[in-house]
């Protein structure tokens, strides 16, 4: 552990000497078309259409999202399965810091790109992904200015635009956006190279996207199961939203969406396991040997659907002055490649989450909340069903636009679970407290 740190620490030093000539110029700098890394970023979903800043030549901006954590929880199963995790004990975890760079490159063109510096997964210097858009395009004619009056294009390696609770998660040290200390049990989320158009006009928005169905890079064809010659195809991921999104009236605020993501033959998708830093509940319901790195989904639930997948997700967000109300329902379903060959139906979930949120006075600088998320389906095979449902009570005290300090009390259950699965008849509950800082 003193080596790693001291390994972080150096990293650090070293990434602030270089990139201090930057940092001094984006402390002015004003990125286009970009969505803050501070209080004034929650619940703003894809980056918003800016005809307000304008464009004086290149810029760099250097910001960071920081968190730590203290967590006091405690879990247990049904007598007679896998002895859990036996060190648990209450303490601070390992802080997590995320690196954003954004450089606006032209007028209406910008680049995005984000490293992890310190991780529960990857606790060595990770790059998330970097991406450019384009909201403007070098092109003399009125047809392009039209055109781009209402289009982003992004092209890269990005977080795909499924679903909008993908806006409201912790990512990392990213943290300042959700109200809560953990994303949902079956968390949404992967980085994978392609392109994205959206489309929006009059609170209206459709998106496409097209990628390569991969968290990386990759030529190689994918091998069948127990093969080291035969192949299987591997096809692209199709990703599409429609979205309502109005301001009524001075206190109303609506936006309803829907979104899809598939792919018939995945080499190993990742929509369920994309995530590169890990949970924020750490090592609950893990066996004994378990290691923060190795085992970092905590609390999580991947279906597992590696090589087939067809998601749904359609969320609302109603805020009434303070009061906000989020929910989400999710319907996913897919199989393993090793399923596929051996012609095992497709298994099939569903998802649930309801967030009601009170943000308190003029800044909305303290605020309330209430979750409740629901997993059900067949998680483990097609011929069984497990359900796992999480309550959590939290709040939060922004200090500044940019330092919060939130806690939440959680109780996580699981039903369904065969004898010898560890999480059969398994429970977590207690506390967990996070300092953040966003700029």
């Amino acid at each position: 552990m003193k080596r790693f740190l001291t390994n972080c620490l150096r990293k650090t030093a070293v990434a602030a000497l270089i990139l201090s000539p930057l940092a001094m110029q984006g402390q002015q700098a004003k990125i286009q078309n970009w969505r803050p890394y501070d209080q004034s970023g929650i619940n703003v979903f894809e980056a918003p259409k800016d005809s307000a800043t304008s464009f004086d030549g290149l810029k760099v901006r250097i910001g960071a999202g920081f968190t730590q954590q203290f967590q006091s929880l405690q879990h247990s199963n049904a007598a007679g399965s896998p002895a859990l995790y036996p060190r648990l004990k209450s303490g601070f975890n390992l802080a997590q810091a995320n690196l954003n760079i954004d450089v606006q490159l032209a007028d209406g063109i910008a680049l995005n790109l984000v490293t992890y510096l310190s991780a529960r997964h990857h606790n060595e210097a990770w790059v998330k992904g970097g991406y450019i858009q384009f909201d403007k395009v070098p092109f003399k004619g009125k047809v392009w200015d039209d055109i781009f009056k209402v289009v982003t294009l992004k092209i890269g390696h990005f977080g795909i635009n499924y679903g909008d609770q993908v806006f409201r998660r912790s990512d990392g040290g990213q943290t300042l956006y959700n109200p809560f200390i953990e994303n949902y049990i079956m968390d949404a989320f992967a980085t994978e190279v392609g392109g994205e158009v959206i489309v929006r006009k009059n609170g209206l928005l459709g998106s496409v996207s097209i990628t390569n169905g991969l968290i990386n890079g990759g030529v190689q064809a994918p091998l069948l199961p127990g093969s080291t010659t035969a192949t299987y195809k591997r096809n692209p991921s199709l990703v599409g939203k429609l979205a309502y999104d109005k301001q009524l009236t001075d206190d109303v605020r609506l936006r309803v969406s829907g979104s899809v993501y598939h792919n018939n033959s995945s080499g190993r998708s990742t929509l369920y396991a994309g995530d590169r830093t890990g949970s924020n509940y750490w090592f609950v319901m893990e066996s004994a040997s378990a290691t923060a790195k190795d085992n970092f989904t905590s609390g999580r639930i991947s279906p597992n659907f590696t090589n087939q997948i067809t998601a749904l997700q359609f969320n609302t967000l109603l805020k009434v002055q303070g009061f906000e109300l989020f929910g989400t329902f999710e319907n996913a379903q897919g199989r393993t490649i090793n399923e596929k060959v051996a012609g095992t139906p497709k298994r099939k979930v569903n998802q649930f989450a309801v967030d009601g949120v009170y943000r308190i006075g003029a800044k909305e600088n303290v605020f309330l909340g209430v979750r409740y998320n629901q997993l059900k389906g067949e998680l483990v095979n097609a011929t069984t069903t497990q359900t796992v449902d999480r309550f959590a009570v939290g709040a939060g005290w922004f200090l500044t636009r940019n330092v919060l300090l939130k806690g939440e009390y959680v109780n996580q259950n699981y039903k369904g679970y065969a004898t010898g699965n560890i999480l059969n008849g398994g429970n977590f509950k207690g506390l967990a407290i996070e300092a953040v800082v966003g700029f």
